[in-house]
């Protein structure tokens, strides 16, 4: 029999789990670990809560997990509980999965000041993360600006700028909405360090931009190149250039201007102990297509900075990491016999929630090629001793299934459910 870890319980972990099942056959046993409580990461904390349809691929991951040979065990902190030695010792391959849930910070002078927060941490307190469940945003009256041209930016935009009737449906938490629902900002500022020909935003997601009930899209038209050059561009992102040369056109109407600034670098923070304003460097396309500043700044009202420029893998002790990129130490995945990352933990936060298929696909290859034969180790058998002489109250999938329901049965009006934020709460519907 072959035992594989796997430390994260997000798309990666899952997508992993699948194929490891296909490559072994019935001769694998899978535990996919996690130091929360509840499964499916980035569906659950990441995904904008207003993007219902694309949570349900949790439903796909939760097949997986219901099958015979692959078990969840929450709660269990790999670095903490139990350290990675321990797990290359029990399992014949351990697969890092574990995302990258920590912001990159905006490496300016004032990025440290209260005002400034990354949008892990914001998209976080909105859906509920425990992590980010006191962040407490300064939201009414703010000039709120966005640093970055990609979803996330989009996301925080939108969940800025939606008035409360239009978070009918979606599962973004009570103290968010309440807070959000009770305050308006007085601008939002999109920043972008290059054009419009380079953003990272999808059509599906700027689309949403134009159509909200309380706010509107503003674009400068001498931002846009000329329109015969979109021809150069891949179809979706000219789709994308297409509604930003839509927006270009839209009149002026009463409500909050969600403004796009291109060609924008921040370059300092500053305020009297509080984010107060932005410092920002016009910049120009050189020729590697990469911003260059031109020298020439000017200044944002800026009461709320959220920087959405990327995310970094948090590091586990005892695993080569690459502080540079923000990731784990591997070559195609491989970080040291016997141990493997797969997804944003091993190619740094790139691609879709789908990139990670392939991805886990690889690394099962990967670990048939280097392990031919299982070796003879214990694998959960094992786990569960150190569990067991160590204390620790780990949650399983069917403690998940509990808390689901209670989340499920404690929903406001319209919504899906209503997640809990705290660990406490959620291990305390396992024992009811």
């Amino acid at each position: 029999m072959r035992h594989i870890a796997i430390v994260g319980s997000g798309p990666a972990g899952y997508y992993t789990a699948e194929a490891c099942q296909k490559q072994f056959g019935a001769d694998v046993r899978i535990d996919i670990l996690d130091r929360m409580p509840v499964p499916f990461g980035l569906i659950r904390s990441g995904v904008a809560p207003d993007h219902q349809s694309i949570k349900a691929v949790a439903r796909r991951y939760e097949a997986i997990a219901l099958t015979d040979n692959v078990r969840f065990v929450g709660k269990l902190s790999i670095g903490g509980d139990v350290s990675i030695s321990e797990l290359i010792s029990l399992y014949d391959a351990v697969v890092l999965a574990t995302g990258a849930p920590s912001d990159r910070r905006l490496g300016i002078p004032g990025d440290d000041l209260p005002g400034v927060l990354g949008s892990a941490a914001f998209v976080g307190w909105y859906n509920g993360h425990p992590d980010h469940a006191d962040l407490d945003p300064a939201v009414d009256g703010q000039d709120v600006v966005i640093v970055g041209n990609g979803n996330v930016a989009l996301d925080c935009a939108r969940i800025l700028a939606k008035s409360p009737a239009e978070f009918e449906g979606s599962d973004i938490v009570r103290h968010a909405l309440e807070r959000l629902s009770g305050s308006r900002p007085r601008s939002i500022m999109i920043l972008g360090r290059r054009g419009p020909h380079q953003i990272a935003m999808t059509p599906k997601e700027l689309g949403e931009l134009g159509h909200l009930s309380n706010a509107y899209p503003v674009v400068d038209p001498a931002d846009l190149p000329p329109e015969a050059s979109d021809l150069a561009l891949e179809p979706g992102q000219r789709k994308s250039v297409n509604l930003l040369r839509e927006f270009a056109t839209m009149p002026a109407r009463d409500g909050l201007p969600v403004r796009f600034d291109f060609f924008a670098q921040p370059v300092r923070v500053e305020g009297d102990g509080h984010a107060r304003r932005l410092i920002v460097e016009r910049t120009m396309l050189g020729a590697d297509g990469m911003a260059v500043g031109s020298g020439e700044t000017y200044e944002l009202p800026a009461g709320l900075i959220i920087s959405c420029i990327g995310y970094r893998t948090p590091p586990i002790p005892d695993v080569p990491y690459d502080e540079r990129a923000g990731r784990f130490a591997n070559v195609e995945g491989r970080i040291m016999p016997g141990l493997y990352c797969v997804g944003w933990a091993r190619r740094g936060p790139t691609g879709t929630i789908g990139t990670n298929k392939p991805d886990g696909f690889m690394i099962a290859e990967e670990i048939a090629r280097d392990q031919p034969e299982a070796a003879e180790k214990q694998g959960r058998a094992g786990l569960d001793e150190l569990i067991a002489e160590r204390e620790i109250d780990i949650v399983t999938f069917r403690d998940w299934q509990q808390i689901d329901l209670a989340e499920i049965e404690r929903a406001r009006a319209g919504a899906p459910r209503e997640k809990f934020v705290r660990i406490e709460e959620m291990v305390s519907a396992t024992k009811k």
